[in-house]
């Protein structure tokens, strides 16, 4: 007896549908766990876009600066000795400026006042920088203009004040060319950011913005938080960071007391741990995946003991154990396609309700997820279904018939 490919795909399909409630719960065994592979991946992977996006949105070619040294290993000798690494100054970001690779520079200092208008107050958070701020983190004015360029040390009565800051103090009246008290300073609204501005760590629609001496002199301090540099390329982003730590070093009497780092280097480090943590979650879905497979291999011992008869039948008419090994697998591998398709199209819908409900967060399940998961689905039905369809293989005829 020769089964031809199509009677063999006629006869296995005619087995599921005379089986529906068995049928049906093997495709939603394996739609779970293909659906469960494709969700995870799509938040795991939805998590390292955003943190990439989040950090590309800090500038182009971006070199930071700390004070203070990150240590690897052991205590700093200074400071047991009582001694604390120098701060970063004013005359240390400009000197920054020598190098052919340094575009430009932002210093930054950073803290939090009462500002207030007329009967209006509330705390903010009060960001000190210079023009060039506004090109390297690449953000937009709303109205106005921003900061002047102006010398790193001379201070200026100009602000410029975040959306929701405006809002909050001003209501429906004008804001530019106003004045608003913060702390125990009076300033003039310049300036009002735009509707982008949004990344790590700060909120500028909440910030208002006002040059670095000025901050300094409020907060009473010469020290900066830190020191935003932009190279002039991408090439020119190692030496930049050379530069600058030769330099400070130098300034600094020879002690090593500043964090350098890049950019790319923080975006590698995150890209590493949440592509991991990708593979992890969809490692662990997969588990979902091995259940379903055993669960096809019960049902399939069961539905081989069911149709003893039929089995008996087919290999008294002549056909080869190996046909009939071919009629099982054949069916195990049609449910398993027909599952991880329903879980494929249930996971995309699973990542559209979540894009959906966190806009933010590009949850798109990588392209090899989807192959991972039906590839695994496929080979799990083959698989799990070998054992009931070596036992099918190796019934006797005549036995068989007789339902023994």
């Amino acid at each position: 007896m020769a089964l031809h490919n199509t009677d063999v795909l006629r006869f296995s399909w005619g087995a599921l549908r005379g089986f529906p409630s068995r049928t049906l719960l093997m495709l939603i065994a394996m739609a779970i766990g293909v659906s469960a592979v494709v969700l995870l991946t799509s938040l795991g992977e939805g998590a390292r876009r955003y943190v990439t996006g989040e950090f590309a949105s800090l500038g182009t070619n971006l070199v930071i600066v700390f004070p203070g040294r990150s240590e690897t290993a052991g205590i700093n000798p200074s400071t047991m000795m009582g001694e604390t690494p120098r701060d970063l100054t004013l005359d240390d970001a400009q000197a920054l400026l020598r190098s052919q690779s340094v575009r430009r520079i932002a210093p930054i200092n950073v803290g939090s006042a009462v500002v207030s208008r007329q009967s209006r107050s509330r705390e903010v958070v009060i960001l000190g920088s210079n023009r060039d701020l506004l090109d390297i983190r690449h953000w937009e004015v709303g109205q106005g203009r921003f900061l002047p360029y102006r010398d790193l040390d001379r201070a200026s009565p100009e602000a410029v004040i975040g959306s929701k800051v405006r809002d909050e103090l001003f209501g429906a009246d004008r804001a530019l060319g106003e004045w608003i008290r913060i702390g125990d300073r009076r300033f003039r609204v310049v300036g009002i950011m735009g509707s982008e501005g949004r990344s790590i760590g700060v909120d500028v629609q909440e910030t208002i913005i006002i040059p670095v001496a000025s901050a300094q002199q409020l907060f009473n301090t010469t020290s900066l938080f830190r020191i935003l540099v932009e190279a002039k390329n991408r090439d020119a982003i190692e030496p930049a960071k050379q530069f600058i730590i030769d330099l400070l070093q130098t300034r600094h009497q020879g002690e090593k007391d500043v964090t350098v780092i890049t950019q790319d280097a923080v975006l590698q480090t995150f890209d590493r741990i949440l592509g991991a943590l990708t593979y992890a979650v969809g490692g662990i879905a997969a588990i979902s995946l091995a259940v379903a497979g055993i669960l096809i291999m019960n049902v399939m011992l069961i539905a081989v003991s069911q149709r003893t008869a039929e089995i008996g039948l087919l290999k008294a008419l002549g056909a080869a154990p190996r046909q009939i090994l071919l009629l099982i697998q054949t069916e195990a591998v049609i449910l398993s396609a027909i599952g991880a398709t329903a879980g494929l199209i249930l996971g995309q819908l699973g990542s559209f309700v979540i894009r959906a409900s966190f806009p933010v967060l590009p949850a798109y399940a990588p392209g090899w997820a989807f192959m991972t998961a039906l590839a695994v689905a496929l080979i799990t039905g083959f698989t799990f279904s070998l054992m009931p369809a070596l036992r099918a293989a190796r019934l006797d005829p005549v036995l068989a018939l007789s339902r023994r």
